[in-house]
């Protein structure tokens, strides 16, 4: 630990704390099976010089052998390794227990800080790279807990055991066992040092590789429609390559490790031999004997083949550490930061025409807006909302939205157009609150954005996206996500509501029919409808529709636009659409250029300014 980067060590002691929660117990029950374990075995070898002085020499000289004693210092010999076995067993046993425990916890917390990140985290991150940490980096931290750590434990007490024997057997043979560990450690920490680092280096690749998979994975019709399989082949080559090489120099290190570390100690056991030997016959060692000699031989296997498994199991613990280390930067990523007050209570009237907060279910939603004299106010929640003066920008110096001032009156309906990347969807994005303001005001009912709770924001507003996203689950689940107090009553009439009744009752088991891989059973078109049927069953009193019928041809356009006319009914919605159809009948269109609405108003004055919008329309400029 002591020559342990700091960073590493912080690992270490987050780890622990982990093994802490709950498993304090089981974990030191394994401590006490390992040192007994390690005391029965080192035990055993002693118990061999005293077996061949006292009893084998003895009986080898008696006219009349009695071998009852021989019996009983080989039973007892037996019961030592037995209880030895018994407790490598308990303790094995035990760190299963201990590490699956603990895997789970990791996941737990690594999915619930999840939940808590920005949006900009995943925007900004290889999704695939993120699955690497919760697959493979967990994986290798459970192969530690599992098994490096109880076996590097067990060596160490084994060596600590081992050398106590050696001491209280002879000096000078000890002294002989220092000088070949001198040599084990040496060469241990030179090729250890050097695969390490490789073995850091192997498991960020392979979070690289992971990425690059599930980008290709989700890409492949991509792929397969411009005939593009030779340079996606060339990208995972490349990626491959860099992982390959990692792994081959962490494990060429690795591998030559342990046979070079047996075969010293081969040598040793040689060395030992001789010396003891060379001393018993000179004269210079005369409390040697031949039981010495042996119990010698013993301990140097006791001494050496955990120095060997030890090294063996480091390059795991640097894997583990340096899996445990993405986890961990994972988890201090700054979670997504909100300081709102203001919550979104249901409400009702009482007798004096007043607004209180309901304890019930009911239609009537309202802002709880905590006052300075620790009482509340509320606010209807009308769908009021107003940008005032906005700028943004997602990497500080680069502007996207330039003094963005427009409002969107209770049940108007606002749309936005231009040409891609004209800052369309960022505006949605910051109703939102994904991302906050750089400068100026967004008003929702009249109550700054940044001062309403994130999720009571979100939860007033329904969106529907170009990219629609199912999960695995029934039909029904997946509409109820929007609002997971629905009844079956309620999702249907939402289905109804988005026109995806029909195709839905169509499908083998109705509403209760499994959706896999996104809905891959759905044509794009009845996705997107179940999104729409989503969002209706939220009844929010704003929508977004960012690109929503952009996947639907145009007969099933209009049959769902009948459907959307009646979800925005009486809402207030923002439109981004590159149909212009689509949003011809806004009460407001604004057109953006360049992140700055250059123009604004209904249809027909836009039409009749001859400006941006009238080229766009008529065809006269292309949209994209």
């Amino acid at each position: 630990m002591r020559n342990m980067p700091a960073a590493r060590s912080h690992t270490v002691r987050r780890l622990l704390s982990y093994v802490g929660r709950g498993y304090q117990v089981k974990f030191g029950l394994v401590l006490l099976c390992i040192l007994i374990s390690a005391i029965a075995s080192v035990s055993g070898s002693l118990f061999l010089g005293s077996l061949i002085d006292d009893y084998i020499e003895p009986l080898l000289v008696m006219a009349d052998p009695d071998f009852s004693g021989l019996v009983r210092a080989l039973v007892m010999m037996g019961c030592l390794y037995l209880t030895g076995a018994l407790c490598a067993f308990a303790y094995n046993r035990l760190m299963v227990t201990i590490s699956q425990g603990v895997q789970k916890k990791i996941r737990d917390d690594l999915f619930s800080h999840m939940q808590t990140l920005p949006i900009k985290y995943f925007d900004t991150h290889a999704h695939g790279d993120v699955m690497s940490v919760y697959t493979n980096d967990v994986d290798t931290l459970r192969q530690m807990l599992s098994q490096s750590v109880p076996q590097v434990i067990n060596s160490c007490m084994m060596i600590l055991v081992a050398f106590i024997g050696m001491l209280a057997t002879d000096l000078l043979l000890t002294g002989v066992v220092i000088l070949c560990v001198a040599g084990m450690l040496t060469i241990t920490r030179f090729l250890a040092g050097r695969s390490g680092r490789y073995f850091v280096r192997q498991q960020r690749k392979l979070g690289d590789l992971n990425g690059y998979i599930e980008e290709m994975v989700n890409g492949q019709k991509v792929v397969k429609v411009f005939c593009h399989e030779a340079e996606a082949q060339e990208g995972f080559d490349k990626v491959n390559d860099a992982l390959c090489e990692s792994a081959d120099k962490a494990n060429k290190y690795a591998n030559i490790l342990m046979p070079i570390l047996i075969n010293i100690g081969n040598i040793q056991y040689v060395i030992i031999a001789m010396a003891g030997g060379a001393l018993a016959l000179s004269g210079i060692g005369p409390g040697i004997t031949l039981g010495v000699i042996a119990t010698f031989l013993q301990l140097s296997k006791s001494l050496s083949n955990p120095i060997s498994q030890i090294s063996q199991q480091l390059n795991s613990v640097v894997m583990a550490l340096a899996g445990a280390q993405r986890i961990f930067d994972l988890m201090d990523e700054e979670s997504e930061e909100d300081h709102g007050t203001v919550t979104l209570v249901n409400v009702a009237y009482n007798k004096d025409g007043e607004m209180v907060e309901s304890g019930e279910r009911t239609n009537l939603w309202a802002w709880k807006v905590p006052q300075a004299d620790g009482t509340y106010a509320y606010t209807k929640l009308a769908g009021d909302v107003r940008f005032d003066h906005v700028d943004f920008a997602y990497e500080e110096g680069k502007t996207i939205l330039h003094d963005i001032t427009l409002f969107a009156k209770p049940g108007q309906k606002l749309a936005f157009v231009g040409a891609t990347g004209a800052g369309k969807t960022t505006i949605t994005n910051l109703i939102n609150r994904f991302y906050d303001i750089a400068d100026g005001k967004i008003h929702y009912d009249g109550i700054s954005i940044n001062d309403i709770r994130k999720s009571d924001l979100r939860r007033s507003l329904g969106i529907v996206l170009q990219d629609t996203n199912l999960f695995t689950g029934t039909v029904r689940e997946n509409i109820r996500y929007g609002n997971l107090e629905a009844t079956d009553e309620e999702v249907e009439a939402a289905a109804r509501l988005a026109n995806a009744d029909d195709f839905i009752r169509r499908l083998p088991q109705g509403y209760d029919t499994m959706l896999t891989g996104n809905g891959a059973n759905l044509s794009q078109g009845q996705r997107q409808l179940i999104a729409i049927a989503r969002a209706a069953v939220a009844d929010p009193p704003v929508m977004i529709l960012d690109e929503a019928t952009s996947s639907i041809d145009t007969r099933t356009e209009a049959i769902v636009q009948r459907g959307m006319d009646s979800l925005m009914y009486g809402r207030t919605v923002f439109v981004i659409a590159h149909r212009l159809s689509t949003v011809r009948n806004s009460d407001a269109i604004m057109v953006l250029d360049h992140g700055r609405i250059v123009e604004r108003g209904d249809h027909e004055d836009l039409i009749a300014q001859k400006g941006l919008y009238y080229q766009l329309y008529t065809g006269a400029f292309e949209l994209e």
